[in-house]
């Protein structure tokens, strides 16, 4: 180990002399005087945090060489140029190498002139490779994008596994293992994968202070013009928008071109992706419309909008890709523009990933016990599903795939298990994402719980759309009136008398037959969860294999302590509210108009809009939600049928004797003035 100041070690020193830093960042320090102490590690830390600093330093203090892992060849020759301009020892071995250079590094390594060596992960699997390692045993061994190791990762490798049974053959070498994003599962998994059963468990720095995050539910047609309202704040560039397709990506950068767009997608020529990536970085260009292809070693500190035209695959992908945004610890705004269709997209993309087990069964059939090549056991015409099902195979263990391109099948019947529960998170991880995107509580909060829950522990960022509702600029909304009040107290006391509910029956208690409908009624419950009110709980059972999550209701301690609804302030999101006569477009697609039995005409606009008035003064007047006097879809069936007596209005589906004796009169009167 390199010599001290005062018999200890001064990792502020080696900082500044040798990495030309006057300080740590937060979290630093203490990870580095770990590794340094030969302590194994994980290190979660978001993208930008100064993770590489977390090796590089200890591995110099240490002394020898650090053997760095790392899947991505373009980061390897990243990393390698800055630390040799930094005056380090750094070489490389990977694929894109020519014989002669790998062997003269593979010198230098045995000779000891290195204090760096990057490899990628297939070198493992050379034969005599790691053997040549071992007889000059490295110092530190750091393992990169750490999260590839586990199938529950966003972005396993199969290489990876090779780790774990290479890498005890330089023991007793402390690791430390990298990544920026990994859920709480995947770090157990990289722990047990890498045998660092001792491990310090550094998962830091995911709670963002300064990124006000907000989601809307919109429709695709309508996203690009929402971006460009966003985009127009004064305060909003640069900025990069996600989009799905490399299509969509210089459509949309076409349209936003007046605001100095570029696209970036990995079907452009490499040096038109370089042009682009360039020009927003020297801010030529203020922004970038770009499939997840970029951001990768992209570090533009003062990116001040980020938004997604639709769901990300996981929670993992979409965090990673929104810390991008405000590095410099200046406020930055985020945006999730999601709907339904998002959804179908996913699924569809997912089934193309993860063929169903029969076919891999059917598939693993045809390959033999002895290496085959792959072109005469399926021939040249082989079909997308059949490459992803071999590609599954393979990543599972069930075949050998040679860089020869021939295939043999392996003596095992673990895969179909492992598949079969790998293809089922996939489908868990899309859906974590949709509750994340229509949850109803801080949305920091419900990013951060998935990576660091000890962090997650805070109660509020203060400024996403759920927080603070009165900046939003996606999302519209307004403050409650009588009769919502109403629909909230409601909900409320019947929390009080059973909490726990789900929002299923809790929807069908308060409104019967289902209407109004459940976007409607969410709308409340946000409201009421956004001013402290009400608390979500995630819940599931298993159904065919699958997950199955859900939500459970229950009232806060100042919920249940609460007597009037006044005394707090409360935000309601508009476009879900119909209760004060606003009424989405799409609201009512959903809610069609119910049978009648005398007629089958049409629904005069003018006669429901009356209906809608007289149902809001009474309800106002009794001090009772809307959807007690009469549903929407009662008073569409009454305006369609434009009954002239009680008999032809006691037809009307909603319409019992009891209330076409109480509103009767009202009610036709009304209709006749607009019949």
């Amino acid at each position: 180990m390199n010599e001290t100041r005062g018999g200890e070690l001064d990792l502020l020193g080696v900082l500044q002399e040798r990495f030309g830093h006057q300080a740590f960042r937060v979290h630093q320090e203490e990870v580095c005087a770990a590794v340094v102490a030969g302590q194994d590690a994980l290190l979660v830390m978001p993208t930008g945090s100064g993770k590489s600093l977390c090796y590089q330093l200890p591995g110099i203090v240490r002394g020898g060489t650090t053997l760095v892992v790392s899947p991505l060849i373009a980061l390897i020759e990243d990393q390698v140029a800055k630390l040799n301009a930094d005056g380090m020892r750094a070489a490389r071995i990977h694929s894109g190498r020519e014989r002669g250079e790998s062997r003269q590094v593979c010198q230098d390594y045995l000779a000891g002139n290195l204090d760096f060596l990057f490899i990628a992960p297939e070198r493992l699997s050379v034969p005599g490779f790691p053997e040549l390692l071992a007889k000059r045993k490295p110092t530190l061994i750091a393992v990169d994008e750490a999260h590839c190791i586990s199938h529950w990762g966003h972005d396993f490798r199969p290489d990876y596994r090779l780790l774990g049974e290479r890498l005890p053959l330089l023991r007793p070498t402390p690791i430390i293992a990298l990544t920026a994003t990994a859920t709480v599962r995947v770090q157990k998994d990289i722990v047990a994968g890498l045998r660092m059963e001792s491990a310090g468990m550094f998962i830091r720095g995911f709670w963002r202070s300064n990124l006000a995050v907000e989601a809307k539910d919109c429709l695709p047609s309508e996203r690009p013009a929402e971006v460009r309202e966003l985009l127009a704040q004064p305060d909003a560039l640069p900025a990069i928008v996600y989009v799905p397709t490399r299509k969509e990506a210089e459509r949309l950068a076409g349209e936003l071109s007046d605001l100095s767009a570029v696209p970036y997608h990995a079907g452009m020529k490499p040096e038109e992706r370089t042009g682009s990536q360039e020009a927003f970085m020297a801010d030529k260009a203020r922004v970038v419309v770009a499939t997840v292809a970029f951001g990768m070693g992209v570090d533009k500190p003062d990116i001040r909008t980020v938004i997604h035209t639709g769901l990300p695959g996981s929670v993992e992908n979409y965090y990673q890709e929104i810390g991008r945004a405000g590095r410099d610890g200046k406020p930055a705004r985020v945006y999730l523009l999601y709907g339904w269709s998002d959804r179908r997209l996913l699924e569809f993309l997912h089934s193309c990933s993860y063929p169903p087990p029969s076919l891999l069964k059917t598939v693993l059939k045809k390959v033999p016990d002895e290496l085959t090549p792959r072109e005469q056991l399926f021939g040249e015409d082989e079909d997308e599903a059949t490459e992803a099902a071999l590609r599954q195979l393979y990543n599972h263990q069930a075949l050998i795939w040679t860089s020869d391109d021939q295939l043999r099948r392996l003596p095992t019947r673990t895969w179909e298990r492992t598949y079969v529960a790998q293809r089922a998170h996939r489908l868990t991880q899309i859906e974590d994402m949709i509750d994340f995107a229509q949850s109803g509580g801080c949305r920091m909060h419900g990013l951060v719980r998935y990576f660091s829950p000890r962090e997650a522990a805070r109660q509020s960022c203060g400024l996403c759309d759920h927080c603070a509702p009165q900046d939003a600029r996606a999302r519209g909304f307004r403050l409650p009136d009588e009769s919502d009040l109403d629909v909230m107290s409601a909900i409320m006391k019947s929390l009080k008398r059973q909490p726990g509910r789900t929002t299923k029956t809790l929807h069908e208690e308060l409104c019967p037959g289902g209407q109004p409908n459940r976007d409607w009624f969410e709308g409340y419950l946000d409201c009421l969860a956004r001013g402290g009110l009400l608390q979500q709980s995630t819940d599931s059972f298993e159904k065919e294999g699958r997950v199955i999550t859900f939500q459970r209701l229950a009232l806060t301690p100042e919920g249940r302590a609460l007597r009037d609804l006044t005394e707090v302030e409360l935000w309601l999101n508009t476009p879900a509210v119909m209760a004060a006569g606003v009424v989405k477009r799409r609201a009512r697609k959903k809610a069609p108009p119910e049978p009648v039995t005398r007629v089958a005409g049409e629904v005069s606009e003018a006669s429901y809009e009356a209906l809608r008035d007289w149902r809001m003064k009474v309800s106002k007047s009794r001090h009772c939600p809307p959807f007690r006097i009469a549903s929407n879809a009662t008073l569409r069936a009454i305006s369609r049928a434009a009954p002239t007596t009680r008999e032809e209005l006691l037809d009307v589906k909603g319409m019992g004797p009891a209330r076409t004796d109480e509103f009767g009169e009202e009610l036709l009167a009304i209709v006749g003035r607009h019949r």
